[in-house]
């Protein structure tokens, strides 16, 4: 029996409503957390308390809120670095590597040592946020020179890249620097720790239990960076303008090439630096598992905030509570769950941006036909 409606897909001609990327991305996490919902009902298990115990455990006090936004930090400087490489149309998927290569890179700052031990930490955290940049821009460099040189596709070179960096480190951390025969370093020195809000506690008892650290402001800082390059500097035309429309670039004496490797090298540098902050302020040593795929899951907060550099922040947070209630909410891999309905939200609602639905009723859908005929 015929349906009496069709749905018509057209492509869009104009310019998207500047609310609707918001709206649909908002829609996505809508849409994902109610399928999550559905799926945890089919198995017998009470959605409200499962999503009322999450709550608690990721926004219920500011001891947990804080440990939200430790999460949140290296997702925040990981999803600026894909939204910078997307903006240009290069698809970086190797901030998993840069992580761990920023995080290799400012290790060697206090494990070589490069600077004294006994320095002030006022110059041995730059020195090791700097390194770990420098880590990360390199590792975003060689596919970039790849891609702009010889064509060679960004997407297989950044993905196997991911691997080459996390062997690279096992490497040190399994033998020349490993701590008793166990898979990390040793303790870095307290002088190369990110401070801590509880390191103030017996100066401020309201700071007692809380984790937040200052690898936070990095970025925050890096949101207003990457917001001022985009929107206000001539590169950041450039980088829009080649993303949009490549021949037009080149028709304006772009040069492409040396964009692609720039930008591939600021990708990587953002990326390198959350990997610094992630064992300067949480972790304080290099260890075989330093993330929990955060350079994978920075590509679904990039998307998901439509490449908007403040909407990075607060789409970190989000996944920064699914990290942590994933170790605190059962049954296990909820958190996993809804991060999976997201993606697939996220990149559904892109057909809601390139073309418009209609829904054809019967008695439209006869005339149309007639009239075709």
């Amino acid at each position: 029996m015929a349906l009496p409606f069709s749905v018509a897909v057209e492509k869009r001609t104009e310019d998207v409503p500047r609310w609707m990327p918001a709206l649909t991305s908002v829609g996505s996490v809508v849409l994902a957390f109610a399928f999550s919902a559905l799926v945890l009902w089919l198995i017998g298990v009470n959605p409200v308390q499962v999503y009322g115990f999450f709550l608690r455990a990721t926004f219920g006090s500011w001891a947990a809120f804080s440990d939200t936004m430790v999460k949140a930090t290296p997702l925040i400087l990981v999803g600026l670095a894909c939204t910078v490489a997307f903006k240009m149309k290069l698809w970086n998927i190797g901030a998993e590597g840069q992580f761990y290569m920023g995080a290799f890179f400012a290790s060697l700052v206090v494990l070589v040592p490069l600077l004294p031990t006994n320095s002030p930490p006022a110059v041995l955290i730059p020195a090791m946020a700097i390194m770990g940049m420098v880590g990360g821009a390199v590792w975003g460099f060689f596919p970039g020179v790849l891609k702009a040189r010889f064509g060679v596709n960004e997407i297989i070179t950044t993905l196997m890249l991911n691997y080459v960096a996390i062997l690279w480190n096992n490497f040190w951390i399994f033998d020349r620097w490993s701590d008793a025969g166990f898979q990390m370093t040793p303790t870095f020195e307290r002088n190369s720790w990110l401070p801590r809000l509880s390191d103030y506690a017996r100066t401020y008892p309201a700071f007692s239990g809380i984790t937040l650290h200052l690898g936070v402001i990095f970025g925050i800082l890096a949101a207003i960076v990457v917001w001022w390059v985009m929107q206000r500097s001539r590169w950041g035309y450039e980088i829009r303008l080649i993303g949009d429309n490549p021949q037009a670039a080149r028709y304006a004496g772009i040069n492409i090439a040396r964009n692609i490797v720039l930008v591939m090298m600021f990708s990587g540098a953002l990326a390198g630096l959350a990997g610094m902050s992630e064992i300067s302020g949480v972790v304080h040593r290099l260890q075989e598992r330093i993330s929990p795929g955060y350079g994978f899951t920075g590509i679904i907060v990039a998307w998901l905030a439509k490449l908007n550099p403040f909407g990075v922040i607060l789409v970190s947070i989000l996944f920064g509570a699914l990290i942590v209630a994933g170790r605190e909410v059962q049954p296990s891999g909820i958190a996993q769950l809804i991060q999976g309905f997201v993606l697939f939200a996220v990149i559904s609602s892109d057909v809601l941006l390139r073309y418009k639905i209609h829904i054809v009723r019967g008695a439209d859908r006869t005339a149309a036909v007639g009239e075709s005929t």
